[in-house]
């Protein structure tokens, strides 16, 4: 007998089988429509980031949806979304990784910018880059949080990559790197960095690919 389960079926199941740990907003946002919610404008994010309330995040209802039923297909197809990321978005082969520097950053082979492919529900102006790293960021045990060490590594990194791109003006360039209990991407480190009226051309250097419909 063939499997008729939809996908509508699928996503109705989210909030009692979500493939990573939803947030008390995500699950919220489940039950809206992508009219009724709110996009984190420029300044919110800001906020957010400065406070470091990086919970109140979310992605757009639609979003969500599709986003955790493409999670359910990649952990069945590849046993997790890690997986899937090493065979078809970074070029370094399986884990463990060997790493050039123990300083994440501190050496262009042992990252990989790109675009992120499940944004969160941001303003037009604002686009979402991912920064994978090989070499480990270190965290507080106890909060899942960034040591003070590896913070200042991660906005020195930032400022010499993105800021000073943009002539220095670091008003366009937010960052931050999601608690481990928020991580839907646990095995591979990354951080998220956050871009104001980033040009396609500004896109393109930072991945070193030729981008399709890119902001311009």
């Amino acid at each position: 007998m063939g499997d008729n389960t939809s996908e509508e079926q699928v996503l109705g199941e989210e909030e009692a089988d979500a493939p990573f740990p939803l947030t008390e907003r995500d699950k919220i946002g489940l039950t809206l429509t992508d009219a009724d919610f709110e996009l984190h404008t420029w300044d919110a994010l800001k906020e957010a980031i400065a406070t470091n309330k990086l919970d109140i995040l979310q992605r757009k209802p639609s979003d969500l949806r599709r986003y955790i039923y493409w999670c359910r297909k990649i952990n069945v197809e590849y046993g997790g979304i890690g997986n899937y990321v090493i065979q078809h978005r970074l070029p370094w082969g399986s884990p463990p990784f060997t790493y050039k520097s123990a300083i994440p950053f501190a050496e262009p082979e042992d990252f990989k910018i790109l675009i992120n492919d499940w944004p969160y529900g941001f303003t037009d102006d604002i686009a979402h880059i991912v920064v994978w790293s090989k070499t480990p960021i270190p965290t507080d045990e106890e909060t899942g949080d960034l040591t003070t060490e590896s913070r200042k590594i991660l906005e020195d990194f930032v400022k010499r990559t993105f800021v000073d791109r943009l002539e220095g003006d670091k008003d366009r360039v937010v960052w931050f790197k999601n608690w481990v209990r928020l991580q839907s991407v646990r095995a591979l480190e990354h951080m998220h960095v956050l871009v104001r009226n980033a040009t396609r051309e500004d896109l393109e250097f930072w991945t070193g690919t030729e981008l399709e419909g890119s902001k311009s």
